[in-house]
């Protein structure tokens, strides 16, 4: 993955990830295939901001039926950005 913005598909916008944001943690849904080094990297280039650590969750794909159509949904990654205390803030907010 050559581009940062392959690496991070979008930011996880929920109440727990909000309250995250106050200790400098957000939270981003990833390509399935980034690992923790590709994930700074891309955020870094991103944002302009320094990062201290990265952890990352990785979910399986829920089984769903349709009638008599069965699957699973896509399987995805997330990863919480922990920033350094120097770093400033990332506003998602901002256009609204």
């Amino acid at each position: 993955m050559s581009n940062a913005r392959d690496v991070i598909k979008r930011p996880v916008i929920t109440e727990r990830s909000t309250d995250l944001m106050s200790e400098k943690k957000y939270t981003f849904e990833v390509d399935v295939r980034a690992n923790k080094t590709q994930i700074k990297d891309a955020v870094e280039e991103i944002f302009d901001v320094k990062v201290e650590k990265v952890n990352t969750m990785n979910y399986k794909g829920k089984f769903k039926r349709f009638g008599r159509y069965t699957g699973h949904t896509a399987r995805r990654k997330k990863a919480i950005v922990t920033l350094t205390p120097e770093s400033k803030e990332l506003d998602f907010f901002e256009g609204i």
